[in-house]
């Protein structure tokens, strides 16, 4: 067996960073099971979707029945600091954020981390469906973040923002397993979640919309303006520019020869603006707050697999990298939904090379 090492796991009380758990202990591993008590609205302290009393209680058990250390840590300062406060101006803003991305940036990669790494532990553990390669010297000895084996699952696009140095304390077990495995696992392991279901929703919303959340954290943004076309002229009103994304059809409340779709917001003179089908899309980006997950700038444009989001389908194009730490993106074809707020990732194969926020 590779080398024991001290290991913290984060875990929510789900089934894959159960298995994560129960995989590393089976291999030797001293393992720490540590769940993060995340914000929730005032008066709804335990809607918390990541971290209810029942998915505390649950990680708890699953701990009791590995034999390891459970703790619970108090994250919910930084988590609404960081997360929520990102996703309440990004919307105030009229871009479209990505809390779970975010999540992993401030809270799980670099909050619970150095929790983890204060406790001596060589490793932090998540259940992300993604891998780590090994130091290659033929690579330049830098590690390399590769897509998780089941393409229906894979997780590197909002792990894109992960740095060499945390490369260098993660570890992904199940990156080499398909999700019905990882079920099965579960059931060999005996684990209470094994038939736990997954929740898809953004877990500090609780059971609230999205639109509610924004009227009570943010005043204003449900202010109403004008929907106009291309060339200015006003087809509508709109109730908020928070409150629609990049190619939206329904709800606009327009009537038109031709369905209408929402092509951009002009946050500065509060107008929505929209347009036929043949005008939805575009073929360049520019992304800000770019992350090489090798750590080197490239020095000269790149051909790349391009995401333009989680569950967008990969588009050719070619990456070129500019001061600031910027990056200007050309696809091959025009795409539709090019949405300020979320994350560009380019890939080489199975090998995530990094991203970056899209402006514009």
């Amino acid at each position: 067996m590779a080398e024991t090492k001290r290991v913290v796991v984060a875990m929510s009380g789900g089934v894959d960073s159960s298995v994560a758990a129960a995989l590393l202990k089976q291999q030797g591993h001293d393992v720490i099971g540590m769940m993060m008590r995340l914000w929730s609205e005032e008066g709804s302290e335990e809607s918390n979707r990541c971290c209810t009393p029942d998915a505390m209680a649950l990680a708890r058990r699953v701990a009791a029945k590995l034999g390891i250390p459970f703790y619970a840590v108090d994250a919910q300062s930084i988590f609404h600091g960081t997360v929520v406060r990102e996703f309440i101006d990004g919307y105030t803003h009229g871009v479209t954020p990505n809390p779970c991305l975010a999540c992993n940036r401030y809270i799980r990669w670099d909050f619970l981390l150095n929790r983890a790494l204060a406790m001596g532990a060589d490793f932090l553990a998540t259940g992300h469906y993604a891998r780590v390669s090994p130091l290659l010297p033929a690579m330049g000895n830098t590690l390399q973040l590769l897509r998780g084996v089941d393409p229906l699952k894979d997780q590197s696009y909002v792990l894109s923002i992960l740095t060499q140095a945390q490369l260098g304390h993660a570890m992904f077990p199940l990156g080499e397993f398909t999700k019905p495995q990882v079920r099965q696992l579960a059931r060999d392991f005996g684990l209470p979640v094994a038939e736990r279901a997954e929740s898809q929703d953004l877990c500090f919303l609780g059971s609230s919309d999205y639109r509610d959340f924004l009227r009570r954290h943010a005043p204003g943004v449900d202010q109403p303006g004008p929907i106009l076309a291309k060339d200015g002229r006003q087809l509508g009103g709109h109730h908020g520019l928070a409150f629609y994304t990049i190619g939206q059809r329904k709800g606009l409340g327009i009537g038109a020869p031709e369905p209408l779709y929402v092509l951009g917001k002009d946050a500065a003179h509060n107008a929505l603006i929209v347009g036929t089908v043949a005008e939805l899309g575009g073929q360049t980006l520019t992304a800000s707050s770019v992350n090489w997950i090798s750590g080197e700038l490239p020095t000269a444009p790149l051909r790349a697999q391009i995401k333009i989001r989680y569950k967008a389908a990969e588009a050719w194009g070619t990456v070129i990298p500019i001061e600031g730490g910027r990056a200007h993106v050309g696809f091959d074809f025009p795409l539709r939904d090019i949405t300020p707020g979320q994350q560009v990732v380019f890939y080489n194969d199975e090998i995530c090379l990094g991203g970056g926020l899209i402006e514009a």
